[in-house]
């Protein structure tokens, strides 16, 4: 069935730049015009809005979007008593295993972390607590002796050498993977649902799934597979194994994603060249170079495409060192096939000038969260704290990035900050380094075709021409030309030709 979508005017990142309708027929757009309508069995009537592409969020988590939607009084806890409190509802009167998610301490006005004396007495059944960023972890007796992780690598202790009830690490993922087994799969559908529900009440038409089976194993994506043709927004999976085979009987062409190189700087946990300023150490990279060097090597060879989590120096300088390896032993013509696979890293947030044009050499592309920058990169925020000034100015060098040439896509890393693309183009627009920053059309771009081309989507999402998905919004209000992009929300949403969300 042919739909014809008329609205004040569409915006379509193509050619020509702008219409007054969209005429979609099925799954895909046959044209965007002005003037004279088409034949049409169905006219939907937009006035006063503007159509735009719908948008493709890089990077985010279902399953854990929806953990989060069902507590949002976790992420909201102001301190340490807060938290405890929000918990102590959450769990009441439970006698199934209780996992919470979204909580920072760092917008804490004192960051104190409960103890396990704190975490048992909240409930006498398992309990997880898990931080914002998701990598650190608290827990409760009970679920650490369920879990079996006490004797695992990352499990905090006092000057006892008893556990505090944080665990990081290998703790934590052990952890995590034995609260996600507890959890049945049409509850893990649900969740997934309401969070893909969610991207589509916020324009979000296509979303690319970090799923991770270290933490959640393999039956999240299984479960995804068999529903995924029945969520509100296409969803494109990246599974984050070493193992090829895995991935490749799955089918999936991509592997990796948010697969671990290090940590988070929240944390303490992502690597860097030279130590915490608030703490000891230098965080943690997960893979030995060769070790790493087996696994993307072998992807690579098997076609597929790569991606992997970096975020602090360290990390960064390991993956394109590893890189670099495998280019180097490649001819021209495997070098120009090496370049169009479009290899990624996801986050990149602490890269060297140097870094940025090794990475642009290589023909990466980069998945950034600009809403990481809007809640802890300005002066006095979490990233100053950890690192000192002089490092956290440098991070997250969004127009570096644009104009050495790389390929960059726009996520949220949600449930770790909002499904929101409007969160991400103020984010974009109001870096803490004003050379950084982009304009409206710049970061709408990004967050558009950007993103799709991250998935080697282009021509089919990102933007509205003949043959493309009919992936697109309306709003009330023109993004390109909104005053105040907080709260901005479609009034209707169209994925794949199917108008999944209106109000």
């Amino acid at each position: 069935m042919r739909t014809l979508y008329r609205a004040s005017r569409v915006r379509t990142l193509s050619y020509p730049p702008e219409g007054e309708w969209v005429l979609v027929d099925g799954r895909h757009v046959q044209r965007v015009g002005s003037g004279e309508l088409p034949e049409a069995e169905r006219v939907v009537e937009l006035p006063g809005t503007t159509i735009l592409p719908g948008f493709v969020d890089t990077h985010v988590h279902l399953t854990g979007t929806g953990e989060h939607l069902a507590n949002p009084e976790i992420a909201a806890a102001g301190s340490r008593e807060e938290l405890l409190e929000a918990a102590r509802r959450a769990a009441a009167g439970r006698e199934a295993p209780t996992l919470l998610h979204g909580f920072d301490e760092s917008r804490w006005p004192r960051p104190e972390l409960p103890g396990l004396e704190d975490l048992d007495a909240v409930s006498p059944q398992p309990l997880c607590l898990v931080r914002v960023d998701g990598h650190l972890s608290l827990a409760n007796t009970p679920a650490l002796r369920a879990a079996g992780v006490l004797d695992a690598p990352g499990v905090a202790r006092d000057e006892h050498g008893g556990p505090t009830g944080a665990l990081t690490g290998e703790a934590n993922q052990r952890l995590r993977r034995w609260f996600a087994h507890a959890i049945p799969d049409r509850d893990v559908q649900e969740l997934q649902l309401r969070a893909a529900a969610l991207a589509a009440s916020r324009g979000v038409t296509c979303v690319h799934e970090m799923s991770m089976p270290a933490l959640r194993g393999i039956r999240d994506v299984q479960v995804l597979l068999e529903h995924q043709d029945r969520l509100p927004v296409d969803v494109v999976i990246y599974l984050a194994t070493t193992d090829v085979a895995q991935a490749m009987d799955l089918g999936l062409p991509r592997i990796g994603g948010d697969l671990p190189v290090d940590g988070s700087i929240g944390a303490r946990t992502a690597g860097l060249l030279a130590p915490y300023a608030d703490g000891e150490g230098t965080g943690q990279t997960y893979f030995a170079d060769d070790e790493l060097a087996e696994l993307l090597h072998g992807a690579h060879a098997a076609g597929l495409q790569v991606g992997v989590h970096a975020i602090g120096d360290r990390a960064i300088e390991q993956v394109l060192r590893t890189w670099e390896r495998i280019y180097g032993t490649l001819d021209s013509r495997a070098r120009r096939h090496f370049r169009a696979r479009r290899h990624r890293i996801e986050h990149f947030e602490m890269p060297t000038a140097d870094h940025v044009e090794r990475a642009a050499a290589l023909g990466l592309a980069i998945s950034v969260q600009p809403a990481f920058d809007a809640l802890w990169g300005h002066p006095g925020g979490l990233y100053e704290r950890r690192l000192g000034w002089e490092r956290a100015a440098g991070m997250n060098p969004f127009r570096s990035l644009l104009e050495r040439g790389l390929e960059v896509g726009v996520g949220s890393d949600s449930p770790i900050t909002s499904l929101d693309p409007m969160a991400a183009l103020a984010a974009l627009e109001g870096h803490h380094d004003p050379a950084q920053r982009l304009s409206r059309a710049e970061a709408i771009r990004l967050h558009t075709i950007g993103s799709a081309r991250l998935a080697h989507q282009e021509g089919k999402k990102g933007s509205l021409e003949p043959g493309a998905h009919a992936d697109l919004a309306a709003y009330e209000v023109d993004p390109f030309e909104a005053g105040d992009l907080e709260g901005l929300r479609p009034v209707l949403t169209v994925s794949l030709g199917r108008e999944v969300s209106a109000r």
